[in-house]
């Protein structure tokens, strides 16, 4: 019988990824989400019953146990840019990924592979970095011999980065930047999975690896070659930290006042700490060389999905072309 491999959050953006090229290596994969019948999607990325989505709450003992039960690898994908209602950072980047790695020790599971992020930090003040620290040591401490992944911001079709970017483009003559001259190291979406399932395939040996692309960039430089894919034309303003902090304090307020009505799915004081902060691979750790993985460039990549915010969408190399047309 082939093995199986259970992936918490394997409906999100990195863990779709995952959850495919798993399928493709003949494992069976059972993807743990809060919404299945969301993620029904996944069910395409194998043959008929391959993969299958079902109901798991990380915060949930018996759900995350249920879900692992006759597993041979577990992935753990889930993490939160924003808390809402009872998804805090703390109970879902720190207790939830300990909960996965306690449980998985518990039932005799000996790969892990669990997806944190570069800035991951006990002695940071942004809590998003404080807890995701917290679980790296959370994981460790059941399962010493995991697989951690630490990527810089991830890019790729369903990406929150470039895509909401791209999308401001068409509202506004300006794009405004909090963190402007901060540097990122953007990794290709698909390279993080190629890591991941060298961990679940045993290919690769445990400990942290941090991931980035070939580029390194200012946060302006790369909404520079962003509006360079797009063709569009805009002024890239740089917002002073002090006044990200005034703001992104309002909309949190708001957020308090309003019991999550409003999500500030915008700003948040925490996010302004994080983008205060550089997000690139350290010297001295190990990365995609180490796996044997050559990680895409953004060139190769972003033209394949951020076409759709040019002027004239998918026709847009057709009027280029046009122009140097002579009767």
């Amino acid at each position: 019988m082939s093995k199986m491999v259970t992936i918490y959050g394997g409906s999100g953006f990195v863990g779709r990824y995952i959850a495919r090229r798993m399928a493709n290596e003949g494992w069976r994969v059972r993807v743990a989400v809060r919404r299945p019948n969301e993620a029904m999607y996944v069910k395409t990325y194998g043959v008929v019953g391959q993969v299958e989505p079902i109901l798991c709450n990380i915060r949930d003992d018996a759900s995350v146990a249920l879900a692992m039960k006759g597993a041979d690898a577990v992935v753990n994908c889930v993490g939160v840019l924003n808390e809402v209602s009872k998804n805090t950072f703390d109970a879902v980047q720190a207790d939830g990924a300990g909960r996965v790695a306690r449980l998985a020790a518990a039932e005799g599971i000996e790969r892990m592979v669990h997806v944190s992020a570069i800035g991951a930090d006990a002695e940071s003040n942004s809590e998003y970095a404080q807890t995701k620290a917290a679980g790296e040591a959370a994981v460790l401490e059941h399962m010493p011999n995991a697989m951690i992944l630490r990527p810089s911001v991830v890019f790729g079709t369903e990406d929150q980065f470039f895509n909401r970017f791209a999308g401001m483009t068409r509202l506004s003559p300006f794009l405004p930047l909090v963190g402007a001259e901060t540097k990122f190291q953007p990794v290709f979406v698909d390279d993080v999975a190629k890591a991941a399932v060298k961990g679940v395939l045993g290919e690769a040996e445990g400990g942290v690896y941090e991931l980035g692309g070939p580029e390194v960039a200012s946060f302006r430089d790369l909404m520079k070659v962003m509006l360079d894919v797009i063709h569009r034309r805009r002024v890239i303003l740089g917002m002073p930290m002090f006044a990200a902090r005034i703001m992104a304090g309002v909309l949190d307020i708001v957020k308090f006042v309003s019991f999550q009505l409003f999500p500030n799915n915008i700003l948040t004081r925490d996010q302004v700490r994080n983008l205060g902060r550089d997000n690139v691979v350290a010297e001295d750790a190990k990365g995609f060389e180490d796996l044997g993985i050559e990680p895409a460039t953004l060139e190769s990549v972003l033209p394949d999905y951020l076409w759709k915010f040019r002027p004239s969408g998918q026709y847009d190399a057709i009027k280029d072309s046009a122009k140097n047309l002579r009767a």
